[in-house]
C-alpha cells in the first residue's frame, strides 16, 4: 500500500514538473511526447494528409474561371499554422530587409554588393555576413556546427531586439541548382524580387517554391530502415525528442529543400529569446556529425517558425504572390515548364550529336590515311541534325523569355497576385 501511494506521489511530482517547464518556459502545451518517441513509419497520419496543402501546378474546369474577369481562379489554400495572418503595412510603404549568409573565410560573397548594391546604398538591404570560421571577424557564430544552423540562430539571438522586417536567411553561392529555376537559379534575382508583404502576411516563406525535393512528403520520423536519399531520417526522432520535448513526433515533415528562407520579425518575435538560445545549444553539444546535424534542421525550420510540421504550398502562387512571376494560372505556369524540359531534351540529344561528331573527328586524324573504322563510321551523327537541334532550341528560348516577361508585367498588378494566391483583395491594397 505504501509502495502504491509512493509511485502515485512520484507521477505527480513529475506531471507538475513538466506543467511548471512548461508554463515557464513559454511554449504551447500541445501534448506530451508520444511514449516511444516515434510517429507513424507507414507514413502520414489521416490528420497530417489534410494539413498537406494541395500542389495547384494542374488544370481546373473552365468554369473555375473567376466570373467576368477571364482570370484562373484557384482554391483558397489554407495553412494549418496556429499563428494569426501577419498585417501589411499601408501599400506603398516600405520594408527593411535583411540577408544573412554563413560563409568560411576562403568563400567570395562579392556578388551581393556587385548585384544588390542599389538596395544597399540606398538602405532598402542590409546584410550579416557571418564567417564561420573566423573568430576574429565582426560576425561569427560560437562554432561551424550543423552547416548555416548555427549561424542562422546566431543571427537572431544577436539581432533579436534589432531586426528587419523581413529576414532573408541564404547560402553563400550566387547560383544552385536549389535556387529558383525560372530565375536563372539566381540569389540576388530571388533577393530582388522577393516580397516583403507576403513575407509579412505567412510570417514564414520557404524562398525555393519547388516542390522537389522536400514535399508533399519527405522525411518520416517513425522509420526504421535506412534511406540513403535521407540518412537522417532515423535520427529525427532522438533529436525532435530533445528539440520539442512537449509536442508530439509528427508522423511526417516536409518542405521544400533546402535551408533558405524568409521570416518576419513578428514571427522571429512569437518565440522568446531563450528559446533559439537552447536550439542553439543542442546544435553545439549533439554528437551528430556537422552534416547530418544541419540535415536534420532542414526540415524542422518550417515547425519552428509556423508551428506546422507540413508547409508545402502552392508552385505557381509562390512565384506569383512570392516574387512576382504571375503566369494567369497553375495550368499556365506548367506549361512553361513543359517548353523547359522540352528543351531540354532537345539540348541533351545536340549534347549526343556533337559527342559523336568529335569521336569522328578524333578516329581521323588517329588514322594514318584519314579513313575511319567501318564500326565508327556506324556511328556517324545525322548530317545537319545539329542545325536543327540549335535552331529549335533557340526558338524555345525566345518563346520562353517572351512568357516569362510578360508574367513578370503581370505580376506588377496586385490583385493578379492575390487572385492566383486565392486570398481576398480589395481596392486600395497592396501586394
Amino acid at each position: 500500500m505504501l509502495r502504491r501511494q509512493l509511485s502515485i506521489l512520484i507521477l505527480i511530482g513529475i506531471l507538475t514538473t513538466l506543467f511548471l517547464f512548461a508554463l515557464f518556459q513559454n511554449v504551447s502545451w500541445r501534448g506530451l511526447p508520444q511514449a516511444v518517441g516515434l510517429g507513424q513509419s507507414e507514413g502520414p497520419s489521416e490528420q497530417e494528409k489534410l494539413h498537406a496543402l494541395p500542389d495547384l501546378r494542374t488544370g481546373r474546369p473552365q468554369d473555375e474561371l473567376a466570373a467576368g474577369e477571364g482570370h484562373f481562379k484557384e482554391p483558397k489554400v489554407e495553412s494549418n499554422s496556429p499563428y494569426p495572418i501577419g498585417e501589411t503595412k499601408p501599400a506603398g510603404s516600405n520594408y527593411t530587409r535583411r540577408l544573412v549568409v554563413p560563409r568560411l573565410s576562403t568563400e567570395d560573397t562579392g556578388w551581393i554588393d556587385g548585384e544588390l548594391g542599389d538596395m544597399i546604398d540606398s538602405g532598402a538591404l542590409t546584410k550579416a555576413i557571418y564567417v564561420v570560421n573566423d573568430r576574429s571577424a565582426p560576425l561569427h557564430p560560437p562554432k561551424n556546427k550543423g552547416h548555416e544552423v548555427a549561424v542562422y540562430l546566431s543571427y537572431i539571438i544577436d539581432y533579436y531586439d534589432d531586426l528587419a522586417d523581413v529576414n532573408m536567411f541564404m547560402h553563400f553561392h550566387r547560383y544552385a541548382w536549389h535556387n529558383n529555376e525560372l530565375m536563372n537559379t539566381d540569389a540576388a534575382l530571388m533577393v530582388r524580387h522577393l516580397s516583403p508583404e507576403r513575407v509579412t502576411r505567412d510570417g514564414y516563406m520557404n524562398m525555393r517554391c519547388h516542390w522537389d525535393p522536400g514535399c508533399p512528403s519527405w522525411l518520416h520520423p517513425g522509420a526504421i530502415e535506412r534511406n540513403i536519399d535521407k540518412p537522417e531520417q532515423t535520427l529525427v526522432a532522438d533529436a525532435w525528442a530533445e528539440l520539442f520535448p512537449f509536442d508530439p513526433i509528427p508522423g511526417v515533415l516536409a518542405q521544400p529543400c533546402c535551408a533558405q528562407f524568409a521570416v518576419s520579425r513578428e514571427r522571429i518575435r512569437a518565440l522568446p529569446k531563450q528559446r533559439y538560445v537552447v536550439l542553439r545549444d543542442w546544435i553545439m553539444r549533439t554528437e551528430l556529425s556537422d552534416y547530418m546535424s544541419g540535415r536534420v534542421f532542414e526540415y524542422v525550420w518550417q515547425y519552428i517558425f509556423t508551428a506546422s510540421s507540413t508547409h508545402c504550398p502552392s508552385m505557381s502562387a509562390c512565384y506569383c504572390d512570392g516574387y512576382g512571376y504571375c503566369f494567369g494560372s497553375p495550368k499556365q505556369f506548367d506549361h512553361w515548364f513543359e517548353l523547359r524540359f522540352k528543351q531540354k531534351k532537345l539540348k541533351e540529344e545536340l549534347g549526343v550529336w556533337k559527342q559523336k561528331a568529335y569521336l569522328i573527328d578524333a578516329a581521323k586524324e588517329a588514322s594514318n590515311d584519314g579513313i575511319v573504322a567501318e564500326e565508327a563510321v556506324l556511328d556517324v551523327p545525322m548530317l545537319g541534325r545539329n542545325t536543327w537541334l540549335e535552331a529549335r532550341i533557340a526558338e524555345f528560348d525566345e518563346q520562353m523569355e517572351a512568357l516569362k516577361e510578360a508574367a513578370f508585367e503581370k505580376g506588377k498588378d496586385p490583385k493578379q497576385r492575390a487572385l492566383e494566391a486565392g486570398r481576398e483583395w480589395k481596392v486600395g491594397d497592396g501586394f
